[in-house]
């Protein structure tokens, strides 16, 4: 048990004893010219976990997201999503200043499909006065909604509907481990939902870094580009394609004790612990930045998601006790 309990995000994990010796024996190679062993190792594994045909490592979620929703929709066309989804709210713009989309949103209380209010949304080419609708996104788990699972029933209704008017599903799938492990849905059924998803090694997994698109050869091979006239091309980072694939042995499972935790935190903090789907814990505060600085001078730290809202994040690095001493030090402030 550490001396601070650190709950401001998933993404604050360290690598393990067992990850880093992964880490360390990785063979390697140059990944730009796609000669890196461990890459298209953990590539091929993820593309198959989800049936899909092809999946490209990048080293950030954000640029898995921007690469996946450029594949679906294009210059001058929009995406709609929830309007807490993390595409619209906390990557600082870069779909519209990298591929030249816009967005329109729904509200969801949960974070969820909104089907009515999707079809009240979907824009058909209209003709040079209209943005016309290209694809749609959703995000499972929900982050700023609380790591809401968005249910398979709405996820494959959602699909239904999109083909119905030929556009494409993103499903921003930076926690879909989570929303696995809480409900027991395979991940194929989510990738059979989606015409490309963006998921994440480096939070519930526990990964230092590192995310992957996921779809077909074409969409593929076409973030492969894209990637690389974004920075993102990568040498020999089998070192870290290693980590994600310790993550993928050992760290899926587990994640039920992370939601257990949350559900620690929630009864404690007087939020219905149902209501809690995995491993985000949003509880309601006056005043969330004089709780935020109160907690960390008392050794938890959180963070402010609204002026009224705090977040709490359970994780890797995060024990039975550890969730105990926050929830009575929470308790008391």
């Amino acid at each position: 048990m550490s001396d601070v309990v650190d709950l401001r995000s998933d993404t604050l994990t360290r690598p393990t004893a067992a990850m880093r010796a992964a880490m360390a024996d990785a063979e390697v190679g140059d990944d730009v010219y796609g000669e890196d062993p461990t890459v298209r190792e953990l590539e091929e594994r993820v593309a198959d976990l989800f049936g899909h045909e092809a999946a490209l490592f990048t080293p950030t979620g954000s640029m898995a997201n921007v690469l996946a929703v450029r594949t679906v929709a294009g210059v001058g066309e929009e995406v709609l999503c929830d309007a807490r989804a993390h595409i619209a709210r906390a990557e600082l713009g870069a779909h519209a200043a990298y591929t030249g989309i816009t967005m329109r949103t729904w509200s969801h209380p949960l974070g969820g499909v909104d089907l009515p209010a999707i079809k009240e949304l979907f824009a058909p080419d209209m003709g040079p006065f209209f943005v016309p609708t290209a694809a749609i996104a959703v995000e499972n788990t929900h982050n700023f909604a609380g790591g809401t699972v968005v249910p398979i029933e709405d996820l494959q209704a959602l699909r239904a509907y999109a083909d119905s008017v030929d556009v494409r599903i993103h499903l921003d799938g930076a926690r879909i481990w989570n929303a696995h492990v809480a409900t027991g849905v395979p991940l194929r059924d989510y990738g059979q939902v989606a015409d490309v998803l963006a998921v994440c090694l480096s939070k519930g997994l526990g990964a230092p870094v590192g995310s992957l698109v996921v779809g077909n050869a074409a969409a593929i091979e076409e973030s492969r580009v894209w990637r690389k006239r974004m920075g993102g091309g990568m040498r020999q980072v089998g070192i870290l394609a290693a980590a994600g694939i310790h993550a993928l042995d050992h760290h899926v499972e587990r994640l039920a004790e992370d939601h257990d935790n949350a559900r620690l935190l929630a009864e404690a903090l007087g939020v219905d612990p149902a209501t809690v789907h995995t491993n985000i814990v949003v509880v309601d505060r006056e005043d969330a930045a004089a709780f935020v600085a109160a907690a960390g001078e008392s050794g938890v730290r959180i963070s402010a998601v609204g002026p009224t809202a705090v977040r709490l994040v359970t994780h890797l690095d995060v024990s039975r006790q550890d969730a105990e001493r926050a929830a009575l030090v929470l308790t008391r402030l």
